[in-house]
C-alpha cells in the first residue's frame, strides 16, 4: 500500500509518515507543489500547516489543480481539514479561543469509517487558530467539540475525509486506529 503525505508545512508531517510507515505502509513525504492525479498511490493524505487558511499565503500548492481528479480516499488533518472545506464550498474562520492541547471530541456518526467501533467520546490533540465554521454543501459533520463545532467531516459520496484533530500524536488517544480505518478505506 502506498500513501504519500502532502507537507503543508505542519509541524508534525514527519509523524503522519512515521505512523503510516509504523502500520507498514510505502509512504513518503511530498512538496504540496507535486501534482498527485495519476499517482500510482492507495490514498493521500493532506498535512497540517503553520499558516491561518484565512491568509494569502496559505494555498496549499497545487492541491487544487489535481484534487478533483483524484479517485483515492483522502485524509485531511488540522489545514488540511479546513482546506478542504474551504476548497469544497464551506467556510473556515478565526476561532474566538485557540485550541492548543488535550480537548474531547463527541462523535456524531459513530458507524463512520474512521470512527467505527471507537469511542464515542474521545481525548485528541489540537493545536490549532483557525476552525471549519460552515460545512461544505452536502457533507456531515462526524465529530464535535466544545469549541470546535467541526473536528472531523466526510465528503457525501466520494472517500474524503478531514479531522480538525492531530491523530499522529500520542495525545490522541485512538490516533492509531484513526490511521487504521483509514487505511482500510484505502484498501477497498
Amino acid at each position: 500500500m502506498r500513501i504519500p503525505v502532502v507537507d503543508n508545512g505542519g509541524q508534525w508531517t514527519h509523524r503522519e509518515w512515521r505512523v503510516l510507515r509504523d502500520l507498514d505502509v510505502d509512504s513518503e513525504i511530498v512538496p504540496n507543489t507535486q501534482d498527485l492525479a495519476g499517482a500510482d498511490v492507495d490514498g493521500i493524505v493532506l498535512s497540517g500547516g503553520a499558516l491561518s487558511m484565512e491568509s494569502s499565503a496559505a494555498p496549499l500548492g497545487i492541491v487544487d489543480q489535481w484534487i478533483e481528479r483524484v479517485t483515492v480516499p483522502i485524509l485531511g488533518i488540522c489545514v488540511g481539514h479546513q482546506y478542504l472545506a474551504r476548497h469544497f464550498g464551506g467556510a473556515v474562520g478565526r476561532n474566538s479561543t485557540p485550541a492548543f492541547g488535550r480537548v474531547t471530541i463527541t462523535v456524531d456518526e459513530p458507524a463512520h469509517p474512521l470512527f467505527v467501533g471507537l469511542p464515542e467520546h474521545q481525548r485528541v490533540w489540537e493545536s490549532h487558530n483557525d476552525s471549519v465554521t460552515q460545512l461544505p454543501p452536502g457533507w456531515h459533520r462526524v465529530a464535535h467539540s466544545d469549541g470546535c463545532p467541526v473536528e472531523a467531516m466526510s465528503h457525501p459520496s466520494r472517500p474524503i475525509y478531514g479531522v480538525q484533530f492531530h491523530p499522529e500524536v500520542e495525545h490522541t488517544e485512538q490516533g492509531r486506529e484513526i490511521f487504521q480505518r483509514f487505511l482500510a478505506v484505502c484498501r477497498k
